[in-house]
Formats: C-alpha cells, sequence, structure tokens
C-alpha cells in the first residue's frame, strides 16, 4: 500500500501560520505576488507577439540571427528581437533628426533664413546619434 500524500510537504507556512500555496520557483520558494503578476504580463506579452508581423522581415532577422550564430525556433522570440532592433533604429533617427535640427537653427542664426530646405539624414548627425548609444563611427580616410 502506498504512503499517504502530505499536503503540507511543498507549502511552506506564510506569516500568519497559515499554509502558502503559491507556485514554487525552480529554486523551490514560492513565488511572490509581482513575481506571478510578471509571469502573467510575459505571458500575455508573448501571445501578443504572434499576432504582430514586425517592420523588419523575418527573412532578415533569420539572416542575421543565423550569422551571430542565433538558433531559436521560437518565432516569438526572433519578433521580440526584430521588434527590438526597430525600436534601436527609430531611436537613433529620432535622435539624427533633432541633431538636424540643432544644427539647421544654428545654420540659420548665422546665414540667411530659408524655410525650403529639406531634411536630409547626414553621417555627422547619425554619427553623433550613434555615439549617444556607444557606437562609434569615423570616416575612413580617402586615398587617392
Amino acid at each position: 500500500m502506498d504512503a499517504p500524500i502530505d499536503s503540507t510537504e511543498n507549502t511552506e507556512q506564510t506569516a500568519g501560520g497559515a499554509p502558502d500555496h503559491r507556485p514554487p520557483t525552480p529554486l523551490g520558494k514560492p513565488l511572490s505576488r509581482s513575481d506571478i503578476q510578471s509571469e502573467k504580463n510575459l505571458a500575455e506579452f508573448l501571445v501578443q507577439m504572434d499576432n504582430y508581423a514586425p517592420i523588419i522581415p523575418e527573412a532578415l532577422t533569420d539572416y542575421y540571427l543565423a550569422q551571430a550564430g542565433f538558433e531559436c525556433s521560437d518565432v516569438r522570440i526572433k519578433r521580440l528581437l526584430a521588434l527590438a532592433t526597430q525600436k534601436f533604429i527609430s531611436d537613433v533617427a529620432s535622435d539624427a533628426f533633432q541633431y538636424n535640427r540643432i544644427r539647421q537653427q544654428a545654420s540659420r542664426e548665422k546665414k540667411f533664413h530659408n524655410k525650403d530646405r529639406k531634411t536630409v539624414l547626414s553621417m555627422e548627425d547619425l554619427t553623433a546619434a550613434l555615439s549617444e548609444y556607444g557606437v562609434n563611427i569615423k570616416k575612413p580616410e580617402y586615398f587617392s
């Protein structure tokens, strides 16, 4: 005959003395309420990633992940990385645009006022924006 199952075997006592029925973590300790909420938020986010199509094509994401040696069969993780890349590119472009506006304002104060100028992404603005993120770009020297 099997031994009776002790229902309190994997539960700990709370401060009030009642058994703690929260799910255990891999280390055996129960999860806190904030941990449980974080797990629920992560699960909801991953479900949303199933329906999300990032701007960066999946083939491009797969190519660069393979070049980096990253192997993952979960499409949601690949989409999450594509989303993070999209956010990074968006932030850099926004910062470069701000640098361009600052540079144009400075040149307008020195010279004449020209409203018909188009905004162009220059290497100078892009270099300044990327330097904020720790990416240093230097123009190669020209050899004739």
